[in-house]
């Protein structure tokens, strides 16, 4: 990248791809170089008959004492400037000018300019000069490498979080210490307290809470227990567990996890190849310039001065700033990202989030928990609620039926329930047992109308303005009398509201699609303050309604869980999978949500426009600043007495790329809204 990932593919010559442990050597060869080329540097500078002269003193004489600067200057220019001649090399072999050339250029000249000055065939000596500029390239690059370094560090940190051996169950019930890379599907391990677990599996034996912070964000661990599903490591907090494993190695959450964040580390966004383009052009830039600067000064009579100025507008135009500006700034979002739960797939999906103008979420398990609850209850004289409460709770006990768990649930956290016997279950009516000799049903209106049972008025008044807004409504039939009934709704996210209030803070249009009847789904919508509601749409048919909003001329946002929403999330502009625990690499999506929070697409937006924003002042700042320093390189103010010298033109440009660094880090204090108050709940299972 010309800056960018041209120049780190010229770093390839000095040990391979763009693998972690290779850029972990690139970094140690920029930092050894750098110091050894300082050290030489100071002893040049300080015999510099030029800087002796800028500060009134006189370095002491000694054998042969005017070949130290020849001497060093030529070990620097051969071992320091090394990396920059072999990438600049590469770069003209390539026909892919950018950074490394220029430097090269720039160093190559310095070189045989004062090398020739030094043999007496011309007249510029630039030793202390090309010292310093190497010197300070190197502090550059390892500064470069080390931030990029940083920003990789969550995606290294990854891969560290599993242990290196599990506990694997036998068939005689013994346990045996064997390699994670050793388990294989089907194997039963076990768990203890404060230890993570070693591969993706479903729990078997025991309960526990489960810290998923390093997946989902999420501060608080979730309960986990039989049945239920669990993540490579995942951290068990106060309980053993039994984990039958269901995945392994790049099968895993966590290594899905690992590839997203390195694919959008090394995607391109449109933002990159303006950098690239501007790299290029820099070059070309310089080139023009240089010539003319040479041509002009030399017609003038001042050959040394040519070359001075000339090596000076190519140090000045190396687009060092301009090749960091976008590389770190994405590397640092895509990392604060996936420390907040929203794994970026596709930077192009992270760009265009800040065009989005509707959201089109999926409802249920996105907007609602995807679980019904008891929202309502109502009771005739014969009873008060919490005896309803109890009457229910007892004879569901034994129900498998999401209504019935529900309904035993909410009457376990408030009243005592009593036993019931003779459970049985009546198929599309309900359920029925004995409670201290009173037989007590539970069911809906398959129950009433084939029994005969008939609801008082005031019961029945309840009962159907509950299916009104799309409730279920259960009743509750003791010996023959109808005496109360439950409202059952899929319970809207707390943050669902929040959610939807960002979006329109920020003037996007909200709307909802859900196979559910309309009279649900209004209700839903109603509540949540949603502006448009596709209700009763099939899943092959979410994508169509994509397509609609965008035919209306809307850049689209679709969010569901990534399964039956696919064709939907392909379709649209930015397709987001929200709340994705094990189904966490979902190809549909170019971002991913690992909680449950849709707070998580107003987080994404706002790192989209923060992204972009600091993308465009880099790009600003590196792209102007060279352009704008040019002709004082070359010279345009020299008949006015103001010289910019090459040393100062280097210190300027490395100035120029740590402000490009520190404004990229500023990035990491934006506030994505997404609080511990306010911290999504992770879906079951």
């Amino acid at each position: 990248m010309s800056g960018g990932s041209r120049d780190h593919q010229t770093h390839d010559d000095h040990g391979g791809g763009h693998e972690d442990h290779d850029h972990g050597d690139h970094l140690t060869m920029f930092r050894d170089r750098f110091w050894v080329a300082l050290v030489l540097t100071v002893p040049v500078v300080v015999w510099a008959p030029m800087i002796q002269e800028w500060f009134g003193y006189t370095a002491p004489a000694f054998p042969a004492s005017e070949w130290l600067a020849p001497v060093l200057g030529t070990v620097i220019f051969l071992y320091g400037g090394w990396p920059f001649l072999t990438g600049g090399w590469r770069e003209a072999r390539e026909r892919t000018p950018g950074m490394m050339l220029l430097i090269a250029m720039a160093i190559t000249v310095a070189y045989v300019a004062s090398l020739a000055h030094t043999l007496g065939l011309f007249g510029a000596e630039l030793w202390w000069e090309l010292a310093l500029l190497i010197a300070i390239m190197l502090l550059g690059h390892w500064l470069e490498m080390r931030a990029i370094g940083q920003a990789r560090g969550a995606l290294a940190a990854l891969a560290e979080l599993l242990p290196d051996e599990a506990e694997r169950l036998t068939d005689d019930g013994d346990t045996e210490t064997v390699s994670v890379a050793d388990l294989q599907v089907g194997d039963l391990v076990l768990v203890r307290p404060g230890a993570r677990i070693p591969a993706d599996g479903t729990i078997t034996e025991g309960a526990a809470d489960v810290d998923e912070s390093m997946i989902t964000g999420e501060s608080n661990p979730v309960s986990r227990a039989e049945g239920d599903a669990v993540v490579a490591a995942t951290v068990v907090a106060d309980a053993s567990l039994r984990v039958e494993i269901t995945a392994t190695g790049d099968d895993t959450t966590l290594a899905g996890i690992e590839r997203m964040v390195a694919e959008a580390q090394s995607s391109r966004s449109r933002t990159q190849v303006l950098a690239d383009r501007a790299a290029a052009l820099l070059f070309y830039v310089a080139v023009a310039a240089g010539a003319v600067t040479a041509f002009t000064w030399s017609l003038l009579g001042e050959p040394g001065f040519a070359i001075d100025r000339t090596v000076t507008v190519l140090v000045i135009a190396c687009p060092h700033a301009l090749g960091l500006a976008i590389p770190l700034v994405t590397s640092i979002s895509t990392t604060k990202s996936s420390r907040s739960g929203i794994l970026v797939k596709d930077r192009l999906a992270l760009e265009q989030m800040r065009h989005i103008d509707a959201v089109l979420f999926d409802k249920t398990g996105t907007l609602t928990l995807g679980e019904h609850a008891v929202t309502d209850l109502a009771t005739t004289e014969a009873v008060d609620g919490d005896e309803l409460l109890a009457l229910a709770g007892a004879v569901e006990a034994d129900s498998e039926h999401p209504l019935a768990r529900a309904i035993h649930a909410h009457a376990a956290e408030r009243v005592e329930i009593p036993t019931a016997s003779g459970f049985r279950s009546m198929t599309g009516r309900g359920v029925a047992a004995t409670i201290d000799e009173t037989e007590v049903a539970v069911g809906g209106p398959a129950l009433l109308r084939e029994g005969g049972y008939e609801a008082p008025e005031a019961l029945a008044e309840h009962s159907d303005a509950w299916a009104r807004r799309g409730a279920a409504v259960l009743h509750v039939v003791r010996d023959g009398q109808v005496i109360g009934a439950f409202a059952l709704e899929d319970q809207i996210r707390e943050v669902s509201r929040q959610a939807v209030e960002r979006l329109h803070v920020h003037g996007i249009t909200v709307a909802m699609i859900t196979g559910d009847a309309r009279q649900v789904a209004e209700a839903v919508a109603a509540e949540l303050d949603i502006d448009e509601v596709f209700a009763e749409v099939l899943p092959e048919d979410k994508d169509a309604k994509v397509a609609e909003l965008q035919q209306r001329g809307m850049s689209v946002a679709m969010v569901g869980d990534g399964i039956n929403d696919a064709p939907a999330l392909a379709r649209a502009d930015v397709g987001i999978a929200i709340g994705a625990g094990t189904d966490v690499a979902i190809e549909s999506a170019g971002i991913v949500l690992a909680s449950d929070d849709p707070r998580g697409v107003v987080a994404i937006r706002t790192l989209s426009t923060a992204t972009y924003r600091k993308m465009l002042q880099n790009l600003w700042w590196a792209a102007g600043y060279n352009l704008a320093a040019i002709p004082l390189a070359a010279g345009v103010l020299a008949p006015v007495g103001f010289v910019l010298p090459m040393a100062l033109g280097a210190a300027l440009m490395s100035l120029s790329t740590i402000i490009v660094a520190l404004n990229a880090q500023l990035l990491r204090g934006v506030d994505l809204g997404l609080h511990p108050e306010g911290r999504p709940r992770s879906r079951p299972g």
